[in-house]
């Protein structure tokens, strides 16, 4: 029985790879597919994360007697708002920061350099330091390069966003959509499943809906809230380009736990450059803020319903940055989500047959 199994087990892996690799001679057969996916994949991914995030807002106002695709209407004349709002009030001093920090990175870097020979000139730093060595040279180039980089990265924004509109203009369609059929969507699945498995069905893209709605619900509320404090504590500090420095960290902590490193990063190289003093002082707001997230904010939002241990975390970055580069990193953690459901539903239903044979 076992053997049998297993060369089952054995042939059904062997025709899938057969077929994958038939798929991969005739790849032209699938490239206006492929095409589709690639021009689609950024708006529909848009749009799932703002279906989680406004579906609680117009479910109430649902309840309240408001027709789904009015509340639609009025959530969306809100948030025209909000943009107007941030044009008119936020915009202009980033846009002035970021335009600044395009045209002062040469001196930022020659400030960088300075402050690095000075402490390299210090005795007691210089003690620390092997006979022969110089690692802060080394650490100079390197931060110079990022600063260059970065320089580069966001004086290609407004292009990047430029060549996007027009997809990204389409997502506010797919989101109407989505909010108001939205539930029909999993219905529509359960037809693909056999009728045994219905109920099974229902359970498990329940608990995906549930997971991934208060795993992107969550995440933006402690991110908004990390990023207040920020700001607030980077304005008390006088660090240069608070704004502008508070948009990028909020950003990065997007991606769970290594996030707040890379986040860190330039905060601490900005205020490194402006004074020693200054670069100790942004890592204490850093240290405050990621504190009161990780410890005050994330068990209250979360709970225990992000059931990820740091380290598969880690790898799974790893992982999706190697596979899909800065898209692998963002839906990675999502995606893990729902494929560990599905498998820990399948393994349930493998075990209640067993069950269900040996009983026979």
């Amino acid at each position: 029985m076992m053997q049998s199994n297993f060369f089952r087990i054995s042939l059904g892996i062997i025709m899938l790879l057969v077929i994958i690799y038939l798929g991969s001679t005739v790849g032209f057969i699938f490239q206006p597919l492929i095409s589709l996916v690639h021009l689609t994949l950024v708006p529909v991914l848009l749009a799932l994360f703002f279906y989680y995030l406004l579906r609680p807002v117009v479910n109430y106002l649902e309840k309240q007697r408001i027709k789904r695709a009015i509340s639609i209407i009025l959530i969306y004349l809100v948030i025209i708002a909000i943009i107007v709002g941030f044009s008119m009030g936020v915009w202009p001093t980033l846009r002035t920061q970021i335009t600044n920090f395009v045209m002062n990175a040469p001196e930022l870097i020659n400030n960088l350099t300075d402050q690095l020979k000075e402490w390299q000139k210090n005795r007691f730093i210089a003690g620390l330091l092997p006979e022969g060595s110089d690692p802060l040279s080394q650490l100079s180039e390197a931060l110079n390069r990022g600063l260059v980089l970065a320089s580069d990265y966001l004086s290609g924004i407004f292009s990047f966003v430029s060549t996007f509109v027009i997809v990204i203009a389409t997502f506010p369609i797919i989101l109407y959509y989505m909010l108001k059929e939205g539930d029909k969507f999993s219905k529509s699945l359960l037809h693909v499943i056999p009728k045994r498995y219905h109920k099974d069905g229902r359970e498990v893209m329940a608990e995906i809906d549930e997971a991934l709605g208060s795993f992107i619900v969550g995440r933006v509320l402690i991110n908004v809230a990390l990023g207040i404090m920020m700001y607030i504590g980077f304005l008390i500090i006088g660090l240069p380009y608070a704004l502008l420095l508070t948009v990028v960290s909020v950003i990065l902590n997007f991606i769970p736990y290594v996030g707040a490193i890379l986040a860190a990063i330039p905060v601490v190289i900005i205020g490194f450059i402006e004074s020693p003093s200054m670069a100790i002082w942004s890592l204490v707001v850093i240290v405050v803020a990621q504190q009161l997230q990780d410890n005050l904010l994330s068990p209250i939002v979360y709970g225990k319903q992000l059931d990820i241990h740091p380290l598969t975390t880690v790898i799974l970055l790893l992982l999706g940055g190697d596979l899909g580069g800065i898209l692998g990193i963002i839906i990675v953690i999502p995606l893990y989500m729902v494929i560990k459901i599905i498998i820990r539903k399948v393994y349930q239903l493998f075990l209640e047959r067993k069950m269900e044979d040996i009983m026979d």
